[in-house]
């Protein structure tokens, strides 16, 4: 594992397992939410955005947290492991709570005490619309290592054997 993609529904804990992940493998971390978004909710340029993506991904080992459907099917081609965490709804919904009000590494600014209503309807619709997507993608590129968590148990057991086997 030296290329690595960390994608799954907002709130699934994608920042939180790759901190984990980075801290057990030193493999450096760059969140997507970094890229693209500016300190003031706005977001950079496209081009910016691809060019900052780039340049990490020519990197020899990088974790890559953030979903980007646009730049999805890039970085699975570029990377060797595919990490989805793919987890019940009322989790991820449950994730987010967790989050309100608290600066975070991954994020550019604070996050808000009450999320828009879009943002809670894409978290909503996540498992009937993205996630199709995402195992579509899968499984044409199931070449890569892939790693499918249903669960944070799954995820956690996960890390502990890597942290087990990298001692």
């Amino acid at each position: 594992m030296n290329k690595i993609i960390v994608i799954g529904c907002p709130g699934s804990g994608k920042s939180t397992f790759s901190k984990q992940l980075h801290k057990i493998t030193n493999i450096p971390l760059f969140h997507l939410d970094m890229m693209f978004w500016n300190e003031d909710k706005t977001t950079v340029e496209r081009s910016v955005f691809l060019e900052r993506l780039s340049n990490v991904m020519e990197q020899n080992e990088w974790i890559i947290d953030g979903n980007y459907a646009s730049t999805m099917e890039l970085r699975i081609v570029k990377c060797d492991t595919v990490i989805f965490l793919d987890y019940p709804l009322e989790t991820c919904l449950d994730g987010i709570k967790t989050r309100k009000g608290k600066s975070r590494s991954d994020m550019p600014w604070v996050e808000p005490e009450n999320y828009d209503e879009e943002f809670i309807e894409f978290i909503k619709n996540y498992n009937s619309q993205s996630r199709p997507k995402v195992m579509e993608l899968l499984k044409k590129y199931s070449n890569k290592n892939i790693f499918i968590f249903k669960n944070r148990s799954e995820a956690d057991g996960f890390l502990q054997k890597l942290n087990t086997h990298n001692r």
